[in-house]
């Protein structure tokens, strides 16, 4: 139904109205009884779906990206689709607007899409508020910097989004690796990254002896775009720093081999989808091979099928999120690789 119906509609519209409007319909079909339909029709409970990764318990391995439900409005209403986890933001300290519209553009030909947001979010504090509710899924905080600070203040920045979240989420990623805010990607150069990751490594440590919790597991989102000798300096940092985890992998800037129209392709920011599946895929592998799987990697990017993902957990990744996929192939394709990983699992 979705593919056949909802989606050639909402692809009518602008990509950014169809976003909003698809959670306005989420959120009101929920409201009036039908989370319980969705579950019933996407959701696979079955307890050898269930992981621990990072000291955590997914029900299953497949959760939604950031950037989807960037305040954090819709988490409990989209778990009804079945995802394992939920990963909000990017969230930075002060609320901003984003870049200027238009800002997100379909590239269909290629089941791709092109977004320069540049980090629209209505600031943690707002957020917060709402993830005070109860929650029925797994929770990721994704945080970052806002545009104006500058990247020698930058830490300051992602200490406020990670004190404000500490606890309301079950763990934490640093976004460095956006191509949407002027400067950012420069944080992924060995010596800033290190000392951003050991300033929040060394605040998660107070955090959890004063409150009496649990340190928050804190992955690192990296871009795809990075060389080998940069994802050698990554395995280096992640063993230098003691984080958790990679997410492998961002956004690209790269436009290779692309067949939609020049104008479209030429459009500035990261371009995500199937163009970027084989890319993703070799970072998740260069990562888990050369690092002798020291740490997790949640693997993103171009998963648009089940063969998609499960490449990608062959490769070294031991979760998967979708963003791009879920917009083209709709909520079935949670479903479609929750049942392939079991039946891999039978064989």
């Amino acid at each position: 139904m979705y593919k056949s119906i909802l989606q050639p509609l909402l692809f009518l519209l602008d990509a950014e109205k169809a976003h909003h409007l698809t959670f306005s319909l989420v959120r009101f079909l929920c409201k009036i009884g039908f989370s319980s339909l969705f579950e019933a029709i996407y959701k696979i409970e079955d307890p050898r779906l269930e992981k621990e990764v990072f000291g955590i318990r997914f029900k299953n391995p497949v959760g939604l990206a950031a950037g989807f439900d960037k305040d954090a409005k819709l988490y409990n209403e989209l778990s009804n689709f079945g995802f394992g986890f939920v990963e909000i933001g990017t969230l930075t300290p002060k609320p901003q607007e984003g870049n200027p519209k238009k800002r997100l553009f379909r590239l269909k030909p290629d089941q791709a899409i092109v977004n320069r947001m540049g980090f629209n979010n209505m600031g943690v504090a707002d957020a917060v508020g709402r993830l005070k509710k109860k929650h029925k899924v797994l929770i990721g905080g994704n945080i970052g910097k806002n545009k104006l600070t500058p990247n020698e203040n930058a830490v300051s920045d992602y200490l406020i989004c990670f004190d404000a979240l500490f606890d309301h989420v079950d763990y934490f990623v640093v976004n460095v690796s956006s191509p949407n805010t002027p400067g950012l990607r420069e944080l992924q150069d060995k010596a800033p990254l290190t000392a951003l990751l050991l300033e929040l490594k060394s605040e998660n440590t107070k955090l959890a002896r004063q409150k009496q919790a649990k340190e928050r597991p804190i992955l690192l989102k990296i871009a795809p775009d990075l060389t080998d000798d940069q994802l050698l300096d990554i395995i280096a940092i992640v063993g230098d720093t003691k984080i958790d985890g990679v997410i492998a992998t961002n956004t690209t800037i790269g436009r290779e081999h692309l067949k939609s129209d020049a104008s479209l392709v030429s459009e500035t920011g990261g371009l995500s989808g199937k163009p970027l599946t084989k890319r993703s895929t070799e970072v998740i592998r260069f990562l888990a091979e050369r690092s002798n799987k020291a740490f997790p990697i949640i693997g993103v990017g171009g998963i648009h099928s089940e063969e998609d993902a499960l490449e990608k957990l062959e490769a070294g990744a031991d979760l998967v999120q979708l963003y791009t996929g879920f917009i083209y192939e709709g909520p079935a394709l949670i479903k479609r690789i929750n049942k392939a990983i079991l039946k891999k699992q039978r064989q």
